[in-house]
């Protein structure tokens, strides 16, 4: 504990106040202003929470000035060329890289999960078949507390982990299922005898009919994805997690409202709409046209995939999806891809022009990510389940370190009150 302390001055000749100043390992301090209302009568004003810690953790930090990304201190970088999805969860779970022992039991704990309930097979039969996966997904990622309430007693550390192990291992089991229910093929169910990205791509694109061989290549790229998209701090439904466990809910649902808040166009849908806008201007010949009119606040075209709420430098897990990129098109034949070609060079021209050099709208992961999905036939309607699917770990390792925070408190955000004051009804006739 710091003992530096900021003074803030009151008006009116109100006599000022000493607030201590917290220092975490790497960042900027934090200013601790829970004694505020109690001792002014004040509250901060701050939307969106631009300047807020609404919490201490010790899993993920972003220095977005710098593009550094950390889980557990260790770089992304080095984590995504060194390492495969579940040493990562290993790490974020329990802060440390497994030896090979440890991985091969945490292997062996996540794969035995891999199935679920065979009745939760009768909640898809309730979807209709047009129904968008994460709509389905919300919905039986909930349901997951209904057949699963040996593991909801949140004091006890073994119900936890069970149920951390449980929503690891069943997700990419129900997402496949929502996007085979919604193409009309039959569920394929899970096969342990594969790694974790190889298994789900087997569960999403083979058929009872024919051989499915997983692609080498291909399932390390898709474990590429799920690695950069793991954790990502205090995100939008990272909070959500943390503000629904909060009040005691079950991790089930707390991870079914991180995926709801996920399904927002400016959180997960995000390679989606940068996909979307790729098809919009459709060919290298019109992206000057296109960078004009992103430039023009009037003309309602917004350039997807580049600047990030965090980041004002070169997103780290964009260099690494570019690479990923490439060696999916090559494996696939795919080099001369008409999407690809044009995401270059509208990064080219991007990166080169003053406009967007001075905002620092670089590339993000989304501006790749959506590519890479497309190239390796996942469809567009998959990918926020995909993302989902990756970041599912750091949601339940954000809410399991939330649980064991002394010092953690039920939600409950203030307002600044902007509407009538205190009025009288009057009777119907007299309104």
């Amino acid at each position: 504990m710091s003992d530096k302390k900021a003074n803030l001055i009151l008006p009116n000749g109100e006599p000022s106040i000493d607030f201590p100043i917290h220092s975490g390992t790497i960042g900027p301090d934090a200013v601790d202003i829970r004694a505020l209302l109690g001792k002014t009568g004040k509250v901060t004003y701050d939307p969106g929470f631009l300047s807020t810690a609404s919490c201490r953790s010790a899993i993920t930090y972003i220095d977005g000035d710098e593009g550094v990304l950390l889980y557990r201190g260790y770089p992304i970088e080095q984590l995504a060329k060194h390492c495969d999805f579940l040493e990562v969860c290993h790490l974020l779970m329990n802060g440390e890289l497994p030896n090979s022992a440890e991985k091969s039991d945490f292997d062996l704990r996540v794969m035995r999960h891999t199935m679920v309930h065979d009745q939760i097979n009768n909640f898809f039969r309730g979807f209709r078949r047009d129904a968008h996966p994460m709509a389905i997904l919300v919905g039986t990622v909930g349901a997951l507390s209904a057949f699963y309430h040996d593991s909801l007693d949140l004091n006890d550390p073994s119900h936890r982990e069970i149920s951390a192990f449980r929503l690891i291992a069943k997700i990419p089991t129900l997402a496949a299922m929502a996007y085979k229910y919604s193409i009309g093929q039959p569920f394929v169910y899970p096969d342990n005898e594969l790694g974790y990205s190889a298994n789900f791509m087997r569960m999403l694109f083979s058929v009872p009919a024919e051989e499915y061989k997983v692609n080498p290549t291909l399932a390390r790229a898709l474990d590429r994805i799920f690695i950069l998209h793991a954790d990502h701090e205090q995100n939008a439904s990272t909070s959500t997690v943390r503000l629904a466990g909060s009040s005691g809910a079950n991790p089930f649902a707390c991870v079914a409202a991180g995926i709801a808040c996920l399904w927002g166009p400016a959180h997960g849908g995000a390679n989606e709409a940068c996909l979307d806008m790729l098809e919009e201007i459709g060919d290298v010949s019109r992206v000057n046209e296109y960078i004009k009119k992103a430039k023009d606040k009037n003309s309602g075209f917004r350039l997807m995939g580049f600047g990030h709420r965090v980041y004002k430098n070169y997103d780290p897990r964009a260099k690494l999806m570019r690479e990923t990129c490439h060696e999916v098109l090559n494996e696939l034949g795919l080099e001369n891809d008409r999407l690809f070609k044009l995401a270059m060079e509208l990064e080219r021209i991007a990166l080169e022009d003053d406009y967007f050099v001075e905002k620092k709208l670089y590339p993000n992961v989304d501006f790749y990510s959506g590519i890479v999905q497309r190239a390796m036939g996942i469809p567009t309607n998959m990918f926020t389940c995909i993302f989902a699917l990756a970041r599912t770990v750091g949601w339940i390792a954000q809410w399991n370190e939330m649980i064991s925070d002394s010092e953690q408190k039920i939600g409950r955000p203030r307002q600044l009150y902007v509407g009538e004051a205190i009025r009288d009804v009057k009777q119907i006739d007299h309104r």
